[in-house]
């Protein structure tokens, strides 16, 4: 004889439950992707402010007034509030190229059907006013296509917004007799320099440019646009690679971390930050059917991206900050 407690039928969730974790599901899907996106907006428009204030002012790029938080002028709220305006056009500009890129990725995702959350910014007192946007992608995917579609999407889709912000902000900004910022001095990429000879023809090197906010916004996102072409691990470059060629993937990506530890040692300390999460991160790829292989409009799309990361790479993007030049600043502080 059977035991009906083994063979009863589950008991149906009650409506008012039901529907509890429907709304708070909902509230998690929906409420915290857009409380996080105000927040940065926030964040971003402070820091945009206080740029277009020292640019307009022809003060040093990152000067910074009375604030508690360098950059982020909390008490203009009450005190100044219609500098805040000033921030508008760098808040939507990096907001803009950063919300493009996730976009990409979910967007194909749902093309695709795989599970995908809306993007979460992340605001922080940093420079530009965040450390970025990411999505989590769960789910099959179905074959290597639609994986190189998903990873190779985003870049692609923020470097749409970052090149006319870039043009814009770079058309805007004039010539200075030294640097912009004698403490922080930028590099820059390829596309930078493209763009500034178009503009300004037999003009000064960008290092002796007073940058107009816009095209810092675009440099931040040129740069988030090459860190996230790096072939390696499970970044957007990592699943292109994959996508491409399974068997280059786990070669690629160490020759990635060795490149990135060669850069941190001769270009920029802040390599080594990338090289280790790329180390930690793991080389796993998600699990796709080997076959069939990319086409040749994909493969050709690859070296697209391949472009793009040679155009948006910037082996020193803060000037003087490598390995041995820190390493002397520590030992000898007083120089």
């Amino acid at each position: 004889m059977s035991n009906p407690l083994f063979n009863a039928e589950p008991l149906p969730m009650p409506t008012e439950a039901s529907q509890y974790v429907r709304r708070s599901s909902a509230l998690l899907r929906l409420g915290l992707p857009a409380l996080l996106l105000l927040f940065t907006c926030f964040t971003t428009l402070l820091v945009g402010a206080r740029l277009q204030f020292n640019f307009d002012h022809n003060l040093k790029t990152f000067a910074t007034g009375t604030e508690l938080i360098p950059l982020f002028p909390v008490n203009w709220l009450w005190q100044a509030p219609r500098l805040l305006k000033g921030g508008l056009p760098f808040s939507l500009a990096i907001m803009g190229i950063l919300l493009a890129h996730e976009m990409g990725h979910y967007l194909y995702c749902r093309h695709y059907g795989v599970r995908a959350t809306l993007p979460f910014f992340i605001p922080a007192p940093t420079m530009i006013g965040t450390l970025g946007a990411f999505i989590r992608i769960g789910g099959a995917i179905e074959s290597r296509a639609a994986l190189f579609d998903i990873g190779i999407a985003g870049p692609i889709a923020g470097f749409v917004v970052a090149l006319p912000t870039m043009l814009a902000g770079i058309a805007l900004s004039h010539p200075i007799s030294g640097p912009a910022d004698p403490d922080i001095q930028f590099g820059f990429p390829l596309i930078f320099e493209l763009g500034q000879r178009l503009l300004h023809p037999g003009a000064p090197a960008l290092a002796h440019y007073a940058l107009h906010p816009l095209a810092l916004a675009a440099w931040a996102g040129m740069l988030a646009t090459a860190l996230n072409l790096l072939p390696g691990g499970q970044l957007d470059g990592g699943h292109i690679v994959f996508a491409a060629s399974p068997s280059l993937h786990r070669m690629l990506s160490w020759t990635a971390i060795a490149g990135l530890v060669a850069m941190a040692w001769y270009c920029w300390a802040g390599w080594m930050i990338w090289a280790v999460f790329l180390a930690l991160s793991g080389l796993q790829q998600p699990d796709v059917p080997i076959w069939p292989a990319l086409g040749r409009g994909r493969r050709w799309m690859a070296v697209v991206a391949l472009a793009l990361l040679l155009l948006t790479l910037t082996p020193a993007p803060v000037q003087n900050s490598t390995f041995p030049q820190l390493a002397h600043s520590i030992k000898h502080p007083d120089e």
